[in-house]
Protein backbone atom coordinates (compact mmCIF):
# COMPACT_ATOMS: atom_id res chain seq x y z
CA UNK A 1 0.00 0.00 0.00
CA UNK A 2 1.20 3.67 -0.77
CA UNK A 3 1.42 5.88 1.93
CA UNK A 4 1.05 9.71 2.00
CA UNK A 5 3.65 12.05 3.03
CA UNK A 6 1.70 12.94 6.77
CA UNK A 7 2.04 8.89 7.29
CA UNK A 8 5.63 8.25 6.43
CA UNK A 9 6.40 11.39 8.63
CA UNK A 10 3.95 9.79 11.81
CA UNK A 11 5.99 7.18 11.81
CA UNK A 12 9.22 8.64 11.78
CA UNK A 13 8.63 10.88 14.55
CA UNK A 14 6.94 7.91 16.36
CA UNK A 15 10.02 5.67 16.10
CA UNK A 16 12.40 9.02 17.47
CA UNK A 17 9.26 9.30 19.99
CA UNK A 18 8.61 13.44 18.89
CA UNK A 19 4.75 12.77 19.25
CA UNK A 20 2.38 14.03 21.42
CA UNK A 21 0.27 11.38 23.26
CA UNK A 22 -2.97 11.78 20.90
CA UNK A 23 -0.82 11.28 17.81
CA UNK A 24 1.03 8.28 19.39
CA UNK A 25 -2.34 6.79 20.12
CA UNK A 26 -3.18 7.22 16.27
CA UNK A 27 0.03 5.59 15.47
CA UNK A 28 -0.70 2.43 17.90
CA UNK A 29 -4.36 2.09 16.62
CA UNK A 30 -3.36 2.22 12.90
CA UNK A 31 0.03 -0.43 13.68
CA UNK A 32 -3.03 -2.43 15.03
CA UNK A 33 -5.31 -2.46 12.13
CA UNK A 34 -2.54 -1.91 9.81
CA UNK A 35 0.42 -4.43 9.46
CA UNK A 36 2.09 -2.73 6.16
CA UNK A 37 2.14 0.81 8.06
CA UNK A 38 3.51 -1.42 11.39
CA UNK A 39 6.12 -2.83 8.42
CA UNK A 40 7.17 1.10 8.29
CA UNK A 41 7.05 1.93 11.60
CA UNK A 42 9.60 -1.07 12.58
CA UNK A 43 11.64 0.03 9.62
CA UNK A 44 12.05 3.20 10.83
CA UNK A 45 13.34 2.02 14.27
CA UNK A 46 15.73 -0.35 12.82
CA UNK A 47 17.24 3.04 10.62
CA UNK A 48 17.07 5.02 13.89
CA UNK A 49 18.17 2.37 16.29
CA UNK A 50 22.18 2.91 15.97
CA UNK A 51 20.89 6.48 17.64
CA UNK A 52 20.89 5.05 21.00
CA UNK A 53 23.78 2.86 20.72
CA UNK A 54 25.97 5.82 20.61
CA UNK A 55 24.16 8.21 22.89
CA UNK A 56 24.51 7.19 26.71
CA UNK A 57 22.23 7.64 28.94
CA UNK A 58 22.29 11.18 31.00
CA UNK A 59 20.57 11.03 34.42
CA UNK A 60 19.16 14.68 35.01
CA UNK A 61 19.38 16.74 38.24
CA UNK A 62 16.59 16.07 40.63
CA UNK A 63 16.15 20.04 40.99
CA UNK A 64 14.67 19.50 37.02
CA UNK A 65 11.56 17.88 38.34
CA UNK A 66 11.08 20.05 41.17
CA UNK A 67 11.13 23.04 38.82
CA UNK A 68 8.69 21.26 36.28
CA UNK A 69 6.52 20.46 39.19
CA UNK A 70 6.22 23.94 40.26
CA UNK A 71 6.32 25.77 36.71
CA UNK A 72 3.09 23.61 36.27
CA UNK A 73 0.57 26.03 38.29
CA UNK A 74 2.29 29.02 37.13
CA UNK A 75 0.76 28.31 33.37
CA UNK A 76 -1.72 30.48 31.99
CA UNK A 77 -4.95 29.67 30.19
CA UNK A 78 -4.89 30.25 26.69
CA UNK A 79 -7.97 31.94 25.64
CA UNK A 80 -10.03 31.06 22.85
CA UNK A 81 -9.28 32.49 19.23
CA UNK A 82 -11.84 35.36 18.52
CA UNK A 83 -12.33 36.87 15.04
CA UNK A 84 -13.35 40.62 14.88
CA UNK A 85 -16.72 41.44 13.12
CA UNK A 86 -16.79 42.93 10.44
CA UNK A 87 -17.78 46.64 10.17
CA UNK A 88 -21.48 47.73 8.87
CA UNK A 89 -21.62 48.94 5.44
CA UNK A 90 -21.17 52.72 5.16
CA UNK A 91 -25.72 54.33 4.34
CA UNK A 92 -26.77 55.06 1.27
CA UNK A 93 -26.40 58.78 0.27
CA UNK A 94 -29.94 60.73 -0.03
CA UNK A 95 -30.46 62.01 -3.94
CA UNK A 96 -31.83 65.32 -3.44
CA UNK A 97 -34.95 64.65 -6.03
CA UNK A 98 -38.39 64.34 -5.28
CA UNK A 99 -39.90 62.18 -2.68
CA UNK A 100 -39.79 58.51 -4.82
CA UNK A 101 -41.79 55.88 -3.46
CA UNK A 102 -40.57 54.46 -0.30
CA UNK A 103 -38.37 51.29 -0.88
CA UNK A 104 -37.15 48.54 1.19
CA UNK A 105 -33.62 48.85 2.05
CA UNK A 106 -31.01 46.40 0.71
CA UNK A 107 -30.04 43.28 2.50
CA UNK A 108 -26.86 43.40 4.14
CA UNK A 109 -24.22 40.82 2.80
CA UNK A 110 -23.61 38.42 5.64
CA UNK A 111 -19.87 39.06 6.27
CA UNK A 112 -17.27 36.42 5.31
CA UNK A 113 -16.91 33.28 7.69
CA UNK A 114 -13.18 32.48 7.74
CA UNK A 115 -12.90 28.62 7.75
CA UNK A 116 -10.82 27.30 10.12
CA UNK A 117 -10.15 24.03 9.26
CA UNK A 118 -7.81 25.84 6.64
CA UNK A 119 -6.07 27.26 9.04
CA UNK A 120 -5.62 24.09 10.99
CA UNK A 121 -4.86 22.43 8.48
CA UNK A 122 -2.00 24.40 7.70
CA UNK A 123 -0.72 24.26 11.26
CA UNK A 124 -0.66 20.46 10.49
CA UNK A 125 1.42 20.91 7.68
CA UNK A 126 4.05 23.36 9.27
CA UNK A 127 4.65 20.70 12.02
CA UNK A 128 4.98 17.69 9.61
CA UNK A 129 7.63 19.31 7.61
CA UNK A 130 9.56 20.70 10.90
CA UNK A 131 8.71 16.48 12.20
CA UNK A 132 10.82 15.75 8.10
CA UNK A 133 13.42 18.50 9.14
CA UNK A 134 14.05 16.61 12.37
CA UNK A 135 14.60 13.30 11.33
CA UNK A 136 16.94 14.50 8.42
CA UNK A 137 19.07 16.26 11.03
CA UNK A 138 18.74 13.12 13.28
CA UNK A 139 20.00 10.66 9.85
CA UNK A 140 22.58 12.68 8.71
CA UNK A 141 23.64 13.58 12.59
CA UNK A 142 23.78 9.71 13.24
CA UNK A 143 25.54 9.41 9.41
CA UNK A 144 28.46 11.89 10.58
CA UNK A 145 28.51 9.88 13.94
CA UNK A 146 28.59 6.11 12.37
CA UNK A 147 31.42 7.44 10.07
CA UNK A 148 33.68 9.20 12.22
CA UNK A 149 33.48 6.29 14.47
CA UNK A 150 34.12 3.57 11.58
CA UNK A 151 37.18 6.00 10.44
CA UNK A 152 38.59 6.82 14.63
CA UNK A 153 37.29 3.90 16.58
CA UNK A 154 35.78 1.07 14.23
CA UNK A 155 36.25 -1.11 17.80
CA UNK A 156 33.29 0.43 19.71
CA UNK A 157 30.75 -0.02 16.77
CA UNK A 158 28.51 -3.64 16.67
CA UNK A 159 29.84 -5.81 14.03
CA UNK A 160 26.61 -5.04 11.56
CA UNK A 161 28.14 -1.21 10.98
CA UNK A 162 31.84 -1.27 10.87
CA UNK A 163 33.44 -0.60 7.49
CA UNK A 164 34.20 -3.82 5.54
CA UNK A 165 38.15 -4.24 4.98
CA UNK A 166 38.58 -2.79 1.07
CA UNK A 167 41.56 -5.28 -0.82
CA UNK A 168 43.29 -3.57 -3.10
CA UNK A 169 45.42 -6.02 -5.53
CA UNK A 170 48.78 -4.63 -6.60
CA UNK A 171 49.93 -5.68 -9.79
CA UNK A 172 53.74 -5.81 -9.29
CA UNK A 173 56.07 -6.11 -12.55
CA UNK A 174 59.49 -8.09 -12.34
CA UNK A 175 61.45 -7.80 -14.69
CA UNK A 176 62.74 -10.46 -16.91
CA UNK A 177 65.43 -12.60 -15.67
CA UNK A 178 68.67 -11.52 -18.53
CA UNK A 179 68.72 -13.70 -21.72
CA UNK A 180 71.37 -15.91 -21.35
CA UNK A 181 73.02 -17.79 -24.54
CA UNK A 182 71.96 -21.06 -25.44
CA UNK A 183 73.92 -23.51 -26.45
CA UNK A 184 75.77 -23.87 -30.13
CA UNK A 185 76.57 -26.80 -31.60
CA UNK A 186 78.25 -27.03 -34.71
CA UNK A 187 79.55 -29.42 -37.22
CA UNK A 188 82.07 -29.22 -40.00
CA UNK A 189 80.77 -31.30 -43.21
CA UNK A 190 83.91 -32.77 -44.88
CA UNK A 191 84.88 -34.79 -47.60
CA UNK A 192 88.03 -37.32 -48.44
CA UNK A 193 90.16 -34.73 -49.04
CA UNK A 194 89.91 -32.89 -45.47
CA UNK A 195 88.92 -29.45 -46.05
CA UNK A 196 85.73 -28.34 -44.65
CA UNK A 197 83.22 -27.97 -47.73
CA UNK A 198 80.01 -26.81 -45.15
CA UNK A 199 79.46 -25.30 -41.74
CA UNK A 200 76.40 -26.73 -39.70
CA UNK A 201 75.52 -24.24 -36.71
CA UNK A 202 72.24 -25.68 -34.64
CA UNK A 203 71.03 -23.27 -31.73
CA UNK A 204 70.35 -25.39 -28.62
CA UNK A 205 67.35 -23.53 -27.46
CA UNK A 206 65.32 -23.21 -30.71
CA UNK A 207 66.78 -26.40 -33.06
CA UNK A 208 66.96 -23.99 -35.95
CA UNK A 209 70.06 -24.58 -37.98
CA UNK A 210 72.41 -23.25 -40.47
CA UNK A 211 74.27 -24.16 -43.39
CA UNK A 212 77.09 -21.98 -44.28
CA UNK A 213 78.78 -22.63 -47.80
CA UNK A 214 82.82 -23.03 -47.29
CA UNK A 215 84.45 -24.49 -50.57
CA UNK A 216 81.59 -26.78 -51.99
CA UNK A 217 81.08 -26.54 -55.44
CA UNK A 218 78.09 -27.41 -57.32
CA UNK A 219 77.39 -29.32 -60.57
CA UNK A 220 75.28 -28.13 -63.14
CA UNK A 221 71.86 -29.57 -63.15
CA UNK A 222 72.49 -30.55 -59.64
CA UNK A 223 71.86 -29.97 -55.89
CA UNK A 224 73.16 -30.51 -52.40
CA UNK A 225 70.57 -32.03 -50.53
CA UNK A 226 71.91 -32.42 -46.87
CA UNK A 227 70.43 -35.96 -44.43
CA UNK A 228 70.22 -36.47 -40.70
CA UNK A 229 71.60 -39.65 -40.38
CA UNK A 230 70.88 -42.05 -36.80
CA UNK A 231 70.55 -45.30 -35.08
CA UNK A 232 67.26 -44.16 -33.54
CA UNK A 233 65.92 -43.74 -36.58
CA UNK A 234 64.83 -46.59 -39.03
CA UNK A 235 66.37 -44.61 -42.52
CA UNK A 236 68.06 -41.44 -42.93
CA UNK A 237 65.58 -38.03 -42.87
CA UNK A 238 66.31 -35.03 -45.25
CA UNK A 239 67.00 -31.82 -43.62
CA UNK A 240 65.96 -29.76 -47.29
CA UNK A 241 68.02 -29.12 -49.93
CA UNK A 242 71.09 -26.62 -49.29
CA UNK A 243 70.78 -23.06 -51.29
CA UNK A 244 73.20 -21.71 -53.94
CA UNK A 245 74.09 -18.94 -51.58
CA UNK A 246 76.58 -18.79 -49.15
CA UNK A 247 73.90 -19.28 -45.98
CA UNK A 248 71.15 -21.60 -46.07
CA UNK A 249 68.29 -21.23 -42.80
CA UNK A 250 66.08 -23.76 -41.92
CA UNK A 251 63.83 -25.01 -38.65
CA UNK A 252 63.34 -28.42 -39.55
CA UNK A 253 64.91 -29.78 -36.73
CA UNK A 254 61.98 -28.44 -34.03
CA UNK A 255 60.35 -31.95 -34.38
CA UNK A 256 63.31 -34.50 -33.32
CA UNK A 257 64.73 -34.84 -29.74
CA UNK A 258 67.76 -33.14 -28.53
CA UNK A 259 69.66 -36.73 -28.60
CA UNK A 260 68.63 -37.32 -32.13
CA UNK A 261 69.88 -34.11 -32.90
CA UNK A 262 73.13 -34.08 -30.66
CA UNK A 263 74.13 -37.86 -31.92
CA UNK A 264 73.56 -37.61 -35.34
CA UNK A 265 75.58 -37.94 -38.27
CA UNK A 266 75.07 -35.11 -40.80
CA UNK A 267 75.84 -35.98 -44.61
CA UNK A 268 76.06 -34.16 -48.01
CA UNK A 269 74.80 -35.88 -51.43
CA UNK A 270 74.69 -34.81 -54.63
CA UNK A 271 70.96 -34.73 -55.90
CA UNK A 272 68.93 -33.80 -59.41
CA UNK A 273 68.02 -30.25 -59.12
CA UNK A 274 65.36 -29.72 -56.43
CA UNK A 275 65.95 -33.05 -54.29
CA UNK A 276 65.29 -36.16 -53.87
CA UNK A 277 62.22 -37.39 -55.77
CA UNK A 278 61.58 -40.32 -53.10
CA UNK A 279 62.64 -39.00 -50.18
CA UNK A 280 66.15 -41.03 -49.69
CA UNK A 281 69.40 -40.44 -50.62
CA UNK A 282 70.32 -41.81 -54.52
CA UNK A 283 73.96 -41.73 -53.99
CA UNK A 284 76.73 -41.91 -51.29
CA UNK A 285 76.93 -38.95 -49.15
CA UNK A 286 80.35 -36.90 -50.58
CA UNK A 287 80.60 -34.63 -47.04
CA UNK A 288 79.88 -35.73 -43.63
CA UNK A 289 80.01 -34.47 -40.12
CA UNK A 290 78.91 -34.42 -36.40
CA UNK A 291 78.14 -31.72 -33.94
CA UNK A 292 80.36 -30.23 -31.28
CA UNK A 293 79.67 -28.36 -28.53
CA UNK A 294 81.26 -24.70 -28.67
CA UNK A 295 78.82 -22.54 -26.65
CA UNK A 296 77.54 -24.58 -23.31
CA UNK A 297 74.17 -23.05 -21.89
CA UNK A 298 74.46 -20.31 -19.86
CA UNK A 299 77.43 -19.47 -20.90
CA UNK A 300 78.35 -15.37 -19.85
CA UNK A 301 80.47 -14.93 -23.32
CA UNK A 302 80.44 -16.47 -26.62
CA UNK A 303 83.82 -18.78 -27.27
CA UNK A 304 86.61 -17.00 -29.34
Amino acid sequence: MAYSEDHIVLAAEYALGTLDAEERTQVETMMAVDTEFAGVVQAWEFRLGPLNQMVGSVEPRSIVWENIKAGIGRGEVQLPLVLPEPPPPPPEPTPEVSPAPQVEPAELQPAPVVDGSNVVALASRVRRWRGIASVASAIAAALLVMVGLQIFQPDILPDGLRAKPRIRTVEVKVPPPALTPSSQYVALLQGQGGGPAFILTIDGATKNFTVRKVEATGEQGKSFELWLISDKLPQPRSLGVIGVNDFTERPVLSSYDADVINGATYAVTVEQAGGSPSGQPTSAPVFTGKLIETVPGGSNAPPR
